[in-house]
């Protein structure tokens, strides 16, 4: 009895075993502060990024997709748990180690890397995954994080708000070349970390992270990065001076970041295509290292079990709306890139319905196979895999604090803040965000019909997320 017993386990052990080997690996690569500028996203600026380009060109690219936080603890942790932030009651900046003491939402999710490890999967990271790396420590084996707060000069190249009279608080924001080489930089370290791991012998699937620093602030990076952009070719988004006219007052209060340029600023000093210059530089130089990845990916024993993901945890205003920063509920601070690669992938396929950053877990569940969480906020895309145009009935939404939303819909892109006021754009007619139509009678409809989209039941905001970035957030 007891051999057969034995026997039984060995058989159950091998049965689980083989499945396993089955299962796809799974690269998982996140990058920060990365906007719309990327040129496979037709933003108002091109960046050339050859190496992102031909991922999406392979595999399936999310133009309209969206982060659910537009800055990058409470975009991460979203992602990572799989909740929105009015579940979670992470609104505002967490970090790692906190996600789980947030609220009872969080207390019982479990994070994506625990799930695959759970389900066979060996996990590995490297770089910045959640805000601050792998705090969270939810890993089998985690790589570094590498110039956390981004490899800087002696002295501020370019810009210094202490130094500035009507400038109110403090940034890592300057710019300028530097370092001298790239191997100085941590993003360059991070893809050989990378690449070292794909080049080993795995006996499980694996789920490997890797998190890109750049283009996060300091826009620093080697000359020869910023020599591919010279000024004289520089292009800066559209902006409108009297943008702010029909905006909201709570919009103003909501999106102020006192201790960063503003676009009225850099013209006066001349340094507006300095700074797209340098972001360009920073968005060429994480491209590149992407594109490594992908390289040592492509000459791996791995290349035809594995499936890719690539995103940014939100967008980026540079010039925009007269500032330089993300934090706010606008198109360029919540667009995120979003790419989906199968392992049998036709490519060339782009989807233009809504969705969300917290959409990846279950559709990485589901595309691995492993049974589905209920817990999950977001939905599968897998079914966009075969036919991109499918009618898709849900919005992305997005928040900043508690009761601040953006219901993001095909066409239109409704914004409420806690105090009842709000932001309606046609994003096909007006892309900028100039006009506000949220007053006009002919458009209640389309107000009312993005509104029951909004979330009925709020989380408060979690003891351990805050953010002191402006007197908004610190009256909070």
């Amino acid at each position: 009895m007891k051999l057969l017993f034995s026997h039984t386990v060995l058989l159950l052990f091998v049965l689980q075993f083989s499945l396993a080997q089955e299962r796809p690996n799974v690269l998982f690569i996140a990058i920060d502060d990365l906007n719309d500028y990327v040129n496979c996203m037709n933003g108002t600026v091109s960046i050339p990024t050859p190496n992102i380009d031909k991922l999406a060109k392979s595999g399936l690219l999310f133009n309209n997709a969206h982060s659910q936080a537009p800055l990058c603890g409470p975009s991460r942790a979203s992602v990572m748990t799989g909740l929105y932030p009015s579940t979670s009651g992470n609104y505002l900046q967490v970090h790692d180690e906190n996600i789980k003491k947030s609220s009872k939402a969080t207390k019982n999710a479990i994070f994506i890397p625990d799930y695959f490890e759970k389900n066979g999967y060996k996990t590995m990271a490297v770089g910045k995954i959640y805000h601050g790396g792998d705090a969270a420590q939810t890993f089998q084996e985690y790589g570094g994080y590498f110039n956390l707060d981004g490899l800087r000069p002696p002295e501020r190249m370019n810009y210094d708000p202490t130094k500035l009279p009507q400038k109110k608080g403090t940034t890592y924001t300057d710019w300028g070349a530097y370092p001298e080489n790239d191997s100085l930089m941590g993003d360059y370290k991070i893809a050989q970390w990378a690449v070292d791991k794909l080049q080993q012998k795995h006996d499980q699937p694996f789920f490997l992270a890797v998190g890109f620093n750049k283009p996060h602030v300091p826009w620093h990076v080697p000359q020869k990065w910023f020599d591919m952009f010279p000024l004289e070719d520089i292009e800066t988004p559209p902006y409108n001076k009297d943008d702010f006219d029909d905006i909201p007052l709570m919009a103003q209060k909501v999106a102020e970041v006192p201790m960063m340029p503003t676009t009225e600023e850099l013209i006066e000093w001349k340094q507006w295509k300095e700074v797209i210059q340098a972001y360009s530089a920073t968005v060429a130089f994480a491209d590149a290292q992407v594109g490594k990845v992908l390289d040592a990916l492509e000459k791996s024993n791995y290349k035809n079990n594995t499936i890719i993901v690539l995103w940014s945890d939100h967008g980026y205003d540079l010039g925009e709306k007269n500032r330089v920063a993300k934090h706010a509920l606008w198109e360029r601070d919540t667009r995120s890139i979003l790419i989906f690669k199968e392992i049998e992938a036709k490519g060339g396929k782009i989807c233009s319905s809504p969705v969300g950053l917290i959409d990846i877990y279950p559709t990485l569940v589901d595309m691995c196979k492993l049974p589905a969480l209920e817990q999950l906020d977001g939905r599968s895309l897998t079914r966009f895999i075969e036919e991109p145009n499918l009618t898709w009935e849900h919005p992305a939404l997005s928040f900043y604090g508690n009761k601040n939303v953006v219901v993001r819909g095909d066409r239109y892109r409704l914004t409420q803040y806690e105090d009842g006021s709000l932001e309606l754009y046609d994003m096909k007619k007006d892309p900028n965000e100039w006009y506000n139509l949220a007053e006009k009678v002919k458009y209640d409809n389309v107000v009312k019909r993005l509104l029951k989209h909004i979330p009925l039941n709020w989380a408060p905001n979690s003891a351990f997320s805050s953010y002191d970035i402006n007197d908004y957030f610190r009256g909070k």
